[in-house]
């Protein structure tokens, strides 16, 4: 096994980071005494059906107003945040988004409105974005609207990358941000630059670049985790008025890492397995969106296509069998029209629309074709936003018709019509009691791309059925005012949620490792000697709570969650297989986010998150872990336009694997374990 050795007294850039610490806790205790007016820095935004626009449960986290989210590496920095979010996968390149127990092969993903369709081995490359390109993230906990439309059982998660206008200063027509980060742990650097402007009052252009290198890290324990690593991020972006009327855009992204990970990424530390790897994203979109200044038509339309590749590079050292390429491509178009009418029964907002998109993926051994398939959706919806004084009523529909993938399902197509209805009514000021039921549905998804065959060995399964279920929620959201000082604020929240999932799709394939089967080439039974997908004859249900608290005071804000989601067969009384190994099911969850702005120029904060053990199908129980982090901003006058942060995550070394990311045991190697202490330094300059 290679060995890692971090020197902090020989590193110049941690020696810079340490430097920079020592002056921030200096400034910040100075300018504790400031009595310059503040605002606090560290804000997140939850949302909770708290108004008619919330027709989804959308919890967002605005990267520069929450610290951790602009240090960020890993979407597990800031998603975690969002009660009943996990993100499991230790390197970037395996990083998987969880809503309530579901992943993110069972949640619609999108970035800039594009979908991000398909696996391709196991969970490596599913979800392929640099932080550092996002603006924000808003997730929609579970599938409360048909507006979400096809491939969505757990809810949504839209990523949103930067633009021009969230940069450019008022009467500013060109402007740039530079950026440098460093974390201690991995050693790893990010350098950036982005360039924006508006040449002329309805032209905006913005053009980014970004390098981030990282080498191996280590565990709480400090064994390695094994990922060296280069990787170049691209954002390119134009938008134009053509009139007052009519507004175009476009956009590019990519998101290219090269370099030396295990040959699967959930099992970090198996000896002489890393290879060298490449994952790449390139994410095209063009929208275009009319807006005459009238109630009835605001219509915004999107055409995107999204390409993702792994490609493995052969050398002596390693086995042939692992020299290959596998891609998925997702292309689809989406319109949808909002209109508002005013009744003398209240206020109608009609959402109207229709998507189409199609994924592809590809499979290539030692540069021969070795398998390729594909499916594709198309859907209608309508949703009315009723809303009748305190009372808004919610009811929609949706028709979908899904043709399979013919490796998976024999090209079958699916015809269906799912139904939702939500109702809000505020009880009192500012206090509103919510409840939601949408029907679901989720044809077969594309096989991992790296297993595709069109050959002996692989079972199609005519007679799979398509995933089908319903979700359904209450709670109560309310702010309160003024309660220990003037413009204080308390916003509380709790939410019970179920879905079910009936015809539940899992794949099967057989290995090499005595005992292990696929299914019958012939029947489809289990027990056989090729691969294929079928539905388990147990129904899942999932049950959970979600609760927080939010407060803030004048220069002071806290917030207050937990979280916990269990599955359940209807049958044996498992809950729902994890392909990452054991259950999906993820712990209760506690957080506490701690936040001091003492001015315009400091920002404090505190974030501590303990998740209790859980025991998993095969009887394994995952310990409980508790992590703490600590971090500032420090803006100074003396320096116009520039920011530092720091930060120390994992303050106190915790050894511990998320419960999102595979477990087989708190001494196994194989296990997906998190970086232990990790100081993160970065500055940045805008001008």
């Amino acid at each position: 096994m290679r060995e890692v050795k971090l020197s902090i007294s020989s590193n110049p850039l941690t020696v810079l980071s340490m430097g920079v610490a020592a002056i921030l806790w200096t400034q910040a205790a100075s300018a504790a005494a400031d009595d310059t007016p503040s605002t606090t820095l560290q804000t997140i935004t939850v949302t909770a059906n708290t108004s008619v626009r919330d027709k989804v449960q959308e919890d967002s986290v605005y990267i520069e107003d929450y610290t951790p989210a602009k240090q960020a590496s890993h979407l597990s920095d800031f998603l975690n945040v969002v009660p009943g979010v996990t993100v499991g996968g230790t390197s970037t390149v395996n990083q998987r988004i969880r809503v309530r127990g579901l992943d993110d092969t069972n949640l619609k993903v999108s970035i800039d409105g594009a979908r991000q369709e398909g696996p391709l081995f196991y969970h490596m490359g599913d979800v392929t974005i640099d932080p550092d390109l996002l603006k924000q993230a808003e997730v929609s906990v579970g599938n409360n609207s048909v507006t979400l439309g096809n491939d969505a059982l757990g809810g949504a998660v839209a990523f949103e990358t930067v633009d021009a206008a969230d940069l450019l200063r008022p009467g500013q027509k060109i402007g740039a941000k530079l950026k440098a980060g460093y974390a201690s742990n991995n050693d790893e650097l990010l350098t950036s630059a982005t360039v924006y402007g508006a040449p002329t009052d309805n032209v905006d252009l913005l053009a980014y670049y970004g390098k981030r290198d990282t080498d191996s890290g280590e565990d709480g324990s400090g064994r390695e985790l094994f990922e060296d690593s280069e990787s170049e991020n691209i954002l390119l972006k134009a938008g134009a008025y053509l009139t007052d009327d009519h507004r175009v855009g476009a956009s590019f992204s990519r998101t290219d890492k090269e370099g030396v990970f295990p040959f699967r990424p959930d099992f970090p530390s198996l000896g002489d397995d890393p290879i060298p790897q490449q994952v790449k994203r390139d994410t095209y979109t063009l929208d275009y969106n009319f807006n005459p200044l009238n109630k009835l038509v605001d219509v915004d339309t999107t055409v995107y296509q999204t390409e993702t590749e792994i490609s493995r590079n052969n050398n002596a050292e390693v086995s042939s069998d692992y020299d290959w390429n596998a891609k998925v491509k997702t292309t689809g178009a989406k319109i949808e029209n909002t209109s508002v009418i005013d009744t003398n029964a209240g206020r109608h907002k009609l959402i109207a629309g229709a998507e189409h998109y199609k994924k592809e993926s590809e499979m290539a051994r030692e540069g021969a074709q070795t398998g390729d398939d594909s499916a594709n959706n198309t859907s209608v919806y309508l949703e009315d936003q009723w809303q009748m004084g305190k009372l808004t009523l919610t009811p929609g529909v949706r028709y979908d018709r899904y043709k399979s993938p013919e490796f998976v399902a024999g090209g079958s197509t699916y015809d269906n019509v799912v139904g939702a209805l939500a109702a809000s009514y505020e009880i009192a000021p500012r206090t509103q009691v919510f409840a939601s039921y949408t029907q679901l549905f989720n044809g077969p998804d594309l096989a991992q791309a790296v297993f595709n065959k069109n050959g002996e060995g692989l079972y199609v399964n005519n007679d799979l059925k398509p995933e089908e279920g319903y979700n359904s929620e209450v709670g109560v959201a309310t702010t309160l005012r003024d309660l220990t000082v003037a413009d204080d604020a308390l916003q509380l929240s709790a939410k019970y949620f179920r879905t079910n999932i009936e015809n539940y799709q899992l794949y099967m394939r057989t290995g090499d490792r005595p005992g292990r089967f696929g299914l019958d080439c012939d029947t489809g039974a289990i027990g056989g000697e090729c691969q294929g997908m079928y539905n388990s004859d147990e129904d899942y249900k999932i049950d959970g709570v979600e609760l927080a608290a939010n407060y803030a005071v004048q220069d002071f804000g806290m917030g207050l969650s937990y979280s916990r989601a269990r599955s359940e067969g209807d049958k044996t009384g498992n809950s729902i297989p994890s392909v990452s190994g054991g259950s999906s099911d993820s712990g209760d969850r506690y957080m506490v986010n701690l936040n001091y702005a003492p001015n315009d120029m400091v920002g404090l904060g505190w974030r501590s998150t303990y998740v209790a053990s859980i025991t998993d199908n095969q009887g394994e129980t995952k310990p409980s872990y508790d992590v703490h982090d600590i971090y500032m901003d420090y803006a100074p006058r003396q320096l116009d336009n520039v920011t530092t942060t720091l930060g120390v995550y994992n303050l106190f070394e915790e050894t511990y694997a998320s419960h999102a990311s595979r477990f087989n045991a708190i001494e196994d190697e194989s296990t997906d374990f998190e970086p232990g202490r990790n100081i993160k330094a970065s500055l940045t300059y805008q001008f």
